[in-house]
C-alpha cells in the first residue's frame, strides 16, 4: 500500500475530496490515486500520471506521463 505522503487531505487537492471518487482513468476506467507531492492522479492500471495544474486534473492521455513499475511501490 502506498505511503500516506502519496495521499494528502483534500486541502492539498484543492477541491472536494468527492471529485476524487468520481475521477477514473480516461484509458481503463479505474480509479486513481492521488499523489500529493508530485500534484498526479495516479493510474495504477495504466502505468500512467495525469497531472493537476493550477488545481485541475488534465485528464487525457496525452497530457499523462508513463510510470514504470518502481514508481508504483
Amino acid at each position: 500500500m502506498p505511503g500516506d505522503d502519496d495521499k494528502q487531505a483534500d486541502d492539498d487537492f484543492g477541491t472536494d475530496p468527492r471529485l476524487l471518487e468520481l475521477l477514473v482513468c480516461p484509458l481503463t476506467k479505474t480509479s486513481l490515486d492521488y499523489n500529493a507531492r508530485r500534484q498526479e492522479l495516479i493510474s495504477r492500471v495504466a502505468r500512467l500520471a495525469y497531472p493537476i495544474r493550477d488545481g485541475v486534473p488534465m485528464m487525457t492521455v496525452e497530457a499523462a506521463r508513463k510510470i514504470d513499475g518502481d514508481e508504483l511501490k
